[in-house]
């Protein structure tokens, strides 16, 4: 069969590596490089590539593992980076002279970390302690589609932990939507974190460049600097760019991928696509003289009075001197189409951020700053989406649909994207 693959991020590399073996594949991208929202950029005095948003590999990632050794990549080190929150709590030694609170940035590595954790009492913190256990080690159960994340948390955990230890963090991550997310969110995210991160040699575009290599040695066409506007079906062939494949596999956002295919689809089926709904990437990366953050790599913002979702001091995780020595910090929002943010350009977003960002830490300096935008980066995993989710197939024959919607309960990642596209690839 001739199989054409829309999109050249991880989850079409994938699946053209394991399709080509048996078919032949031409895979298109509309960018001139490929690798979709893991893709990488370099400064002429770095010496790895950095990606436009935050990216890193948990231990257990076992996919993306596997595609390194297959492909004979070999470049994947892991580290065990400080993660931390931020809370603004009561300064102890100025409560009597009732002054205003204070940020503290408070670890939450180890199950250690958090018996030391100082907001909440020791029975609280023993009860999440056992709740967070009990996900670690439970495999998915329907129990968690039929509940919010906050409903099993308040009834699991607690109103009180709710309130000091999640309710700040969905808000920042779901913005509106918060409070209709689903307990498997947690789920996922508890099973799936690991203490120990993972990261590529030289970014992860110098992984996606190999497997690009790869796949073009094998017999892979790669088509990039392609975009396309729809797909027509003649006498059971489907034509794309005026050429013809016997199956196609679309890892487009799905807002693209029904836009393009909406005269060969059955309308039931684009409306019902049509209702999943999405926030979108705000990513501000600073190139700065001194590190913002410490220590931690990874810092949630657990505080509605700063109005920023993540740190990720990147050069606390990979050495500044792959960067010219410059230290890296990725500030990112997730929002939704009225956001002022994603109306802003990187200078507005800078003097927005900026004085929040002094707060922690007023000793450095601006050297170089990036700003990139992404749209439909985080679906909304509430009931509707579950009932309206794409799959791999649809009702068009041997048209399969694989892109990061799919990877739920679990958030998007580089390791999903790749489980996306071998799985698609025995289908066919």
């Amino acid at each position: 069969m001739k199989i054409a693959i829309l999109g050249g991020g991880f989850t079409g590399l994938a699946a053209a590596f394991y399709l080509q073996k048996r078919h032949k594949v031409v895979l298109f991208e509309k960018e001139k490089v490929l690798g979709g929202l893991a893709v990488g950029f370099k400064q002429e005095n770095w010496n790895w590539y950095l990606e436009r948003a935050i990216h890193h590999l948990f231990a257990n990632d076992k996919e993306i593992i596997d595609l390194a050794s297959e492909v004979g990549f070999n470049g994947i080190l892991f580290r065990s980076p400080i993660t931390a929150s931020l809370y603004k709590v009561p300064n102890p030694l100025s409560l009597k002279l009732r002054r205003t609170s204070n940020y503290r940035i408070i670890p939450v590595d180890t199950p250690q970390d958090f018996l030391k954790f100082p907001l909440l009492s020791l029975p609280l913190k023993i009860r999440a302690g056992m709740v967070v256990a009990f996900l670690k080690l439970s495999p998915f159960l329907s129990i968690y589609e039929k509940q919010t994340a906050e409903e099993f948390l308040k009834k699991t955990m607690g109103e009180e932990t709710w309130n000091v230890l999640w309710r700040e963090l969905f808000r920042k991550k779901f913005g509106k939507y918060a409070e209709n997310i689903l307990a498997s969110f947690i789920w996922a995210r508890i099973k799936k974190r690991t203490k120990s991160l993972g990261y590529i040699t030289g970014g992860f575009q110098s992984f996606i460049d190999h497997v690009e290599n790869k796949n073009k040695s094998m017999g892979v066409v790669i088509e990039k600097g392609k975009t396309i506007d729809n797909i027509r079906i003649h006498n059971s062939k489907f034509t794309i760019l005026n050429s013809e494949f016997d199956a196609v596999i679309s890892t487009l956002p799905t807002p693209v991928f029904t836009r393009i295919s909406d005269q060969i689809m059955p309308g039931y089926y684009i409306r019902q696509l049509g209702k999943v709904k999405y926030l979108h990437a705000v990513s501000l990366i600073l190139e700065t003289d001194k590190p913002i953050l410490d220590k931690s790599y990874w810092l949630n913002i657990a505080t509605k009075t700063l109005p920023l979702m993540g740190l990720f001091q990147h050069t606390n995780f990979m050495d500044p001197v792959h960067y010219g020595n410059r230290h890296l910090c990725y500030l990112s929002w997730y929002v939704d189409n009225n956001n002022q943010l994603l109306k802003m350009d990187k200078d507005g977003i800078i003097k927005f951020a900026l004085p929040h960002l002094k707060i922690l830490n007023s000793k450095f300096l601006i050297l170089n700053s990036y700003l990139f935008k992404a749209p439909w980066t985080q679906p909304i995993f509430d009931k509707e989406f579950i009932r309206n989710k794409p799959d791999f197939i649809t009702p068009v024959k041997n048209l399969y649909i694989a892109n990061l919607d799919m990877t739920y309960p679990y958030d998007r990642g580089t390791n999903y994207a790749v489980a996306l596209g071998k799985k698609v690839s025995q289908m066919i």
